[in-house]
């Protein structure tokens, strides 16, 4: 090992792949390693890896390719590809990359340390078996000292046609409420103000622990843990994603309308407004029952925030099937929806299929969904004008550097004018003088010191 102790991560993809990095990091850290901004001044580069989309992938083997060359230049520089593309081609990776030192699945994140002294001992190491997840015992480096992700549930227990994530991040194991208390009493401690609780599912928290119990209550849903960890002091704000509709229940929309730190906002992607392609893709619901789901969220909080994920051009998707889809978005009207045209993963049933559809007929069908998304999310950033909204300030603009920026509670990112110095992590109420989109200005009316109990 050299003396040159630094590290570089790229991060592509997910929000749980952000968690995942932000705790290799921890380790990295606490292994006596140094960030470095520039790649090409670390001496452990790890890239962190998405196989949900096909250009995440393509993107990782070019990056790949430039730092390989570096190796013959730099025999210590160490190489890790960790995360699903890691999980998905384990052994083909170094066939493909004979450079890398390790590659490493999403669940082995915690192990990195014990990894990467094996890899200081001269070996090359693939880790891709099934674990079970270790209680997390590591401090991440949060990228953020005002918001931060826990990882509530792991793995996927769903078998959507077109996703791999159950392939590389394994079975639903839930971790137990208590650990999950204490690393957000400790983010309180540490000046935290928002924490969003993660899962690739986590409508499905509990199901996989045995009768749990804390104060001698039953902890078995996401709603219960709500009200268990609604109180943590310093906390100001509580958010979670990513749900699915076939367990969104009224029982979790009357909690988030009942607890005052959680946020009025819901991320449920729907994928299809067509009954037929839900079918397809085993997603178990039907467009119905979504629309259900957001009007009970409406009945209850008629401001809500709703975003989503859609999927266009899905095998044997027909023009009508599209404009159902359209017809859901255009009715709803969602703040944010994250769409994609559909891509074939390795080992998904949709990938074998042979009515695919032409890149023409996807990229023609995302380009008109995507129009009618911006419009539909300009016409819901009308009702935020004029009003007072409650902004969590995050970070200066890094465009304007007069400007702060930070988010309302129903996830809008909004600037206003300010010093970063004074207002980080401060709750501030704006005015909301131009809307946009998927964004808002604002002049400041009042800073509410946040309460530190």
């Amino acid at each position: 090992m050299t003396t040159n102790r630094r590290y570089h991560i790229t991060t592509f993809g997910c929000q749980m792949n952000k968690a995942d990095s932000e705790r290799m990091a921890g380790i990295l850290e606490e292994m006596g390693f140094e960030w470095s901004e520039d790649p090409n001044d670390a001496n452990v580069i790890l890239y962190n890896t998405c196989t949900i989309r096909d250009n995440a992938e393509h993107k990782v083997y070019s990056y790949l390719g430039r730092q390989a060359k570096r190796k013959h230049e730099q025999p210590d520089l160490t190489l890790v590809v960790a995360g699903c593309v890691a999980q998905q081609e384990g052994e083909a990776l170094l066939r493909r990359v004979p450079e890398l030192d390790l590659v490493m699945g999403p669940q082995h994140a915690n192990r990195l340390k014990d990894l990467l002294e094996s890899v200081f001992d001269g070996n090359q190491v693939v880790a891709t078996e099934e674990v079970h997840i270790i209680e997390d015992i590591t401090q991440p480096r949060r990228d953020s000292q005002v918001t931060a992700w826990v990882n509530v549930i792991y793995g996927c227990n769903e078998r959507c046609t077109y996703c791999v994530v159950p392939n590389v991040r394994g079975v639903e194991q839930s971790r137990t409420p208590a650990a999950i208390r204490a690393e957000i009493e400790e983010l309180g401690r540490n000046g935290y103000k928002e924490v969003t609780l993660l899962g690739q599912n986590i409508d499905a928290y509990g199901r996989d622990l045995p009768g749990a119990t804390a104060e001698g209550r039953h902890l078995h849903t996401l709603t219960d843990l709500l009200y268990y960890v609604h109180d943590v002091p310093g906390i100001e704000r509580l958010r979670f994603a990513t749900s699915h509709p076939r367990y969104f229940t009224e029982r979790l929309i009357k909690a988030c309308a009942e607890l005052p730190k959680v946020c009025e906002h819901f991320h449920i992607p729907f994928q299809s407004g067509d009954n037929e392609l839900l079918k397809a893709m085993s997603r178990g619901y039907t467009h119905e029952k979504y629309r259900r789901i957001i009007d009970m969220i409406r009945r209850y909080m008629p401001d809500a925030s709703i975003s989503a994920d859609a999927i266009v051009g899905f095998p044997g998707e027909t023009e009508e099937q599209f404009e159902n889809t359209m017809k859901l978005v255009d009715e709803i009207g969602f703040d944010l929806l994250n769409t994609a045209a559909y891509s074939p993963r390795p080992g998904t049933p949709a990938a074998l299929w042979d009515n695919q559809l032409s890149e023409e007929v996807k990229s023609d069908r995302l380009q008109r969904l995507n129009r009618l998304v911006n419009v539909k999310a300009a016409e819901r950033s009308q009702r935020y004008f004029g009003r007072i909204e409650e902004v969590l300030v995050e970070e200066q603009n890094t465009k304007d550097k007069t400007q702060v920026m930070g988010r309302t509670r129903g996830n809008r990112l909004t600037f206003f004018t300010g010093d970063i110095n004074e207002l980080k992590g401060q709750i501030v109420k704006v005015k909301i003088t131009e809307v946009r989109a998927f964004s808002l200005t604002g002049e400041p009316v009042e800073v509410r010191e946040a309460v530190t109990v």
